[in-house]
């Protein structure tokens, strides 16, 4: 099993940038694809962007090109690098992990308690 600890979300203006952090503990593998889930208020959980190494990344479109996922084993972090924000990003933003060697897309197994993201207009 895994622990995810996420942190990092705030309120920003339009055109700002954050980072959040997502640390693991626990069971912690670099096979393990980790990502970011996001869901805002009336509608479904929506992946933001998942890895499993340096070059194996993927990302929703509405993200791409402003959204960097990258993670640090020695520190079992995940990091997601939001910039160019916008209103449509406010979200609450969730950690994922998923089991050894299965693909990013994968139905989650694991995940925390989230972080608020709002931007402002």
């Amino acid at each position: 099993q895994v622990q995810l600890v996420e942190s990092g979300g705030g309120l920003v203006q339009a055109g700002g940038s954050l980072r959040l952090s997502c640390a693991a503990s626990g069971s912690v593998s670099r096979a393990r694809a980790m990502g970011w889930y996001r869901q805002a208020p009336g509608k479904q959980r929506e992946l933001v962007a998942g890895i499993v190494s340096g070059d194996n990344t993927k990302y929703a479109d509405s993200v791409k090109g402003r959204f960097t996922i990258s993670r640090d084993n020695t520190k079992n972090t995940v990091y997601l690098q939001m910039s160019s924000l916008k209103p449509e990003d406010t979200a609450v933003y969730y950690c994922y992990s998923n089991p050894p060697f299965y693909s990013i897309t994968s139905p989650p197994t694991s995940w925390g308690q989230g972080t608020q993201v709002t931007v402002s207009s």
